[in-house]
């Protein structure tokens, strides 16, 4: 069984620590935990890894977040790996700091990542994990807030929030969408 599990970011080094970029860095995380590395292919960074047979491939867009689906798109055709085996890690603003929540389907809530997939998926009914950045950001300033570096207190405390983040992806790949938000989900 193969998986495309995709990490939500913009490349560059001023927006390797931001708040937008929790699905490049989550992704990061798995692949140092496995000691597998990222290579650049069309359109992506991408590494792969086995857990408990399956094929899990991650890709980190590097098309800007507004033309992640760009990326998604080719790399589900490219693999022939079915949408209801892609699962797409990406920053929310509506969650609390460090709250994860499965979805299989849903809005894009305003993302520009989602709205992008969404227009070249044909759809919503994908699953996504949404990672909570919280929202302390005043009116009108919510791409300042996404695009800003963690807190130091926030950088500590990601180390714990991106391995539960690593274990619903595994979950996800293993029991399913529907068992793994059962479980994991508040």
């Amino acid at each position: 069984m193969k998986y495309l599990i995709v990490g939500l970011g913009n490349i560059g080094p001023e927006y390797e620590l931001t708040r937008h970029n929790i699905g490049f860095l989550t992704l990061d995380r798995i692949a140092d935990n496995h000691k597998v590395k990222f290579e650049t292919h069309r359109l992506a960074d991408r590494a792969e890894l086995k857990y408990k047979g399956r094929q899990l491939h991650l890709i980190k867009p590097n098309t800007y977040m507004n033309l992640s689906g760009k990326a998604v798109s080719y790399w589900l055709q490219d693999l022939k790996i079915g949408k209801e085996n892609l699962l797409i890690v990406v920053d929310d603003i509506a969650l609390p700091f460090g709250s994860l929540r499965m979805r299989t389907k849903g809005s894009s809530a305003g993302h520009n990542g989602l709205k992008n997939i969404e227009q070249l998926l044909g759809g919503q009914d994908y699953s996504r994990l949404r990672f909570g950045v919280g929202n302390n950001f005043s009116k009108g300033q919510q791409a300042d807030f996404v695009l800003s570096n963690f807190s130091s207190e926030e950088f500590k405390a990601l180390p714990v929030m991106m391995d539960k983040a690593g274990e619903m992806i595994y979950s996800f790949c293993t029991i399913g969408a529907e068992r793994t938000m059962n479980f994991f989900n508040d």
